[in-house]
């Protein structure tokens, strides 16, 4: 990860909004009230506030952080930029009281601004994975602590995440239930289509499963069997997927609560689906996600902190 600090988008409000109407805006300003294009204009008044602008067709003003996640914060334009470029860029991840220390922001104000620049990767409507010719790994782990880790206490909850990687390709993950036949398929069917070849290690509730796929081949980890058929036959995509995860967790997130999981999972899915891997480099990635931060909304009251991350 390599970031320019001194670059005026980090350091410059007028600069950072700038850069992000270039971003939300590629065709100019547009009304997210109403979807004027033409009869607007930009407010320059003493008693207007930077980056005003005016819409005659619903008489409503707005800025380029309306109809985004960034609307109504107080935090400056170019501290929330370094945020997305920050977060972004970072492989495992970054925990709020890194960018508290980093953006010289109060926590609470750092840990709001991590799930909304969260929320703008979340991908509402995912395409599906896979296809003809394409193979699809899935494989499930638990995300929680260990009860040797907490003293006086009872072993803590698990929470199981199914993810599903397309080899060469992106990753869809999902905070499931339980780990039953009828549940991974539920989860596995909405994403990934069927005329894959599925990849699945020994466990028996993908037997069913994988014969609705064009192919099924299974590894047996419990032999320690981690590859078979020349290394066609693996499910090392999904297990790399999981690696980077669990090191977010153990190394710099250290505790996840349930209902945030699903927060997280879509900033690692996004990273790994805008990898350098796939010619995504930090730069197009952070501008893909603040594209991502329109016509979303994320309120404190819904994202309260239950944990330290």
């Amino acid at each position: 990860m390599t970031i320019n600090l001194t670059d005026p988008i980090f350091t410059d409000e007028d600069k950072a909004r700038e850069h992000l109407e270039a971003i939300r805006w590629p065709d100019g300003p547009y009304c997210p009230h109403c979807g004027e294009v033409e009869k607007i204009y930009r407010l320059h008044g003493k008693s207007h506030r930077p980056g005003l602008i005016h819409c005659n067709s619903c008489e409503q003003a707005f800025t380029v952080t309306v109809g985004s996640v960034m609307e109504r914060s107080h935090v400056p334009l170019n501290k929330w930029v370094l945020a997305y470029r920050l977060i972004c860029s970072s492989k495992k991840g970054m925990s709020a009281h890194q960018l508290h220390r980093m953006l010289d922001v109060t926590y609470k104000t750092a840990w709001f601004m991590a799930h909304r620049v969260r929320e703008s990767m979340n991908d509402a409507a995912p395409s599906a994975i896979g296809g003809a010719d394409k193979v699809i790994e899935a494989d499930e782990t638990y995300v929680g602590g260990k009860a040797k880790n907490r003293a006086y206490k009872p072993e803590p909850k698990k929470h199981i995440v199914m993810t599903l990687v397309e080899r060469g390709g992106k990753a869809r993950s999902f905070h499931v239930k339980n780990a039953t036949a009828k549940t991974l398929r539920e989860t596995a069917v909405k994403i990934a289509s069927r005329k894959s070849y599925l990849m699945t290690d020994e466990n028996p509730a993908y037997t069913k499963l994988g014969r609705e796929f064009s192919g099924h081949g299974t590894v047996n980890h419990s032999a320690n069997e981690y590859a078979r058929l020349g290394g066609f036959v693996h499910v090392n995509s999904a297990e790399n997927y999981f690696s980077i995860f669990k090191r977010g967790i153990i190394g710099t997130f250290h505790h996840i609560s349930e209902a945030h999981l699903h927060r997280y999972l879509a900033e690692f899915d996004f990273r790994y689906n805008n990898r350098a891997g796939l010619g995504v480099e930090d730069n197009e990635r952070s501008e893909k996600a603040i594209r991502g931060s329109g016509g979303k909304r994320l309120y404190y009251q819904e994202s309260r902190p239950t944990a330290h991350a």
